[in-house]
């Protein structure tokens, strides 16, 4: 039996949580808000959030901007692919004359899926459904001691949840009631030490009778990521643009632009000797900075090494790169590349003197920075072997 929705709603109103999209009936807002908040913390999205519409008020302006200026306002936010779909659905928004108010509706627009549709219905529209993300996925394994692992019990859990929908009181109020789910899970039935005694449901939770509530969802073991290497090249201009390109429009990192370099590959990293045939085709002397940058996404660990170079003259940017000012380019590359910018910085922190440029392929490894140097997989996190902290993303 499903606990009565009127408990938690009446919990609601005195504990609800304080942010910036709430209160909001703006479907463009809370859309762009549950886009953010996909694999992005609520601390990380709040400034963001506003920065963002600072930037793109309305549905209308998101669709009429150009993608690099909307590619610029993600930087750093991290899984590039959800830029690129909210920038693809604005457009179908805007040219349909507004967004749909169903959920089948919504789900009909580029990369709009099964719950951000059903929270923008249930929020913006009111229309009875409940949003199933990770919050309510634990939220309902506890309430009903669910012990199938996760993901094979999602479809169950998400039946579970919508299930609520079928009392009065849920249906009377669905978008205080999916938010409700949402403020309980992250406060309170928390993935770790839940505080099961300010719980609005504890008398009517299976798993806190059990005991078990600190063991559920049961998870399925994370498979191994895998490793990838790359080669970069920093050029700056005599004026002290870098130089830059946009990667291809599909796949990691997609339509965003990067430093340039090699492909990324599985096995050994690349020596200067494999990696210059890849260096933008400007005459530079190439020197290869101590070190390694590295990023984890969500299926894979990359590694990084650089290569640097100045030009004392402005030479026009060849076809396919363009020159971007420095402090321009640390807003727009996304946080893998601001690894290579913090490599450079700390590789000029510690080398003295300066190691020779490469005026010609020579092979061998990037040397890796004194007393960090261990192997590959069990180097410390973090940019440049420094342990400074990682974002994960995917594309």
């Amino acid at each position: 039996m499903h606990p009565p929705a009127p408990e938690l709603l009446d919990w609601y109103d005195r504990h609800r949580r304080s942010l910036p999209w709430r209160g909001e009936r703006d479907p463009y807002r809370i859309w762009l808000s549950e886009v953010m908040l996909q694999q992005t913390t609520v601390a990380a999205v709040g400034p963001r959030y506003a920065r963002f519409l600072a930037r793109f008020p309305d549905v209308e302006a998101l669709a009429a901007a150009p993608w690099e200026a909307v590619a610029a306002e993600w930087a750093g936010l991290g899984y590039y692919a959800r830029a690129r779909n909210l920038h693809a659905a604005a457009r179908a928004v805007a040219a349909r004359g507004g967004f749909p108010d169903t959920e089948s509706g919504l789900r009909a627009l580029p990369g709009i899926g099964a719950y951000t549709s059903a929270a923008v219905a249930a929020i913006a529209f009111d229309r009875p459904t409940v949003p199933v993300d990770g919050n309510v996925e634990r939220v309902a394994a506890r309430l009903f001691d669910i012990r199938d692992p996760l993901p094979a019990a999602r479809s169950r859990l998400a039946s579970l949840a919508r299930a609520f929908m079928e009392q009065p009181a849920a249906r009377a109020r669905p978008g205080d009631f999916a938010q409700a789910l949402f403020d309980l899970g992250a406060t309170i039935c928390t993935p770790r030490r839940p505080a099961c005694a300010l719980c609005p449901w504890r008398g009517h939770c299976a798993a806190q009778a059990a005991g078990v509530q600190d063991s559920l969802p049961v998870k399925a073991p994370k498979p191994v990521r895998g490793l990838r290497q790359g080669m970069h090249f920093l050029l700056r201009d005599g004026g002290g643009r870098l130089l830059l390109r946009h990667r291809p429009p599909q796949g990691l990192l997609g339509g965003m632009p990067e430093i340039p370099g090699t492909p990324w590959r599985e096995g050994e990293a690349w020596s200067e000797a494999e990696a210059l045939p890849h260096a933008p085709p400007l005459a530079a002397e190439w020197r290869l900075l101590p070190g390694v940058a590295r990023h984890g996404f969500t299926h894979l660990e990359l590694e990084m090494r650089l290569l640097s170079a100045r030009l004392a003259a402005s030479p026009p940017a060849p076809e396919g790169f363009f020159w971007l000012a420095e402090e321009e380019a640390r807003r727009a590359l996304p946080s893998a590349m601001g690894r290579l910018l913090a490599l450079e910085s700390l590789a000029a922190a510690i080398t003295a003197p300066a190691s020779a440029p490469i005026a010609a392929p020579l092979a061998g490894e990037a040397p890796a920075v004194a007393s960090r140097a261990v192997p590959a997989r069990g180097r410390p996190r973090g940019a440049a072997g420094t342990g400074l902290p990682k974002r994960r993303t995917k594309s």
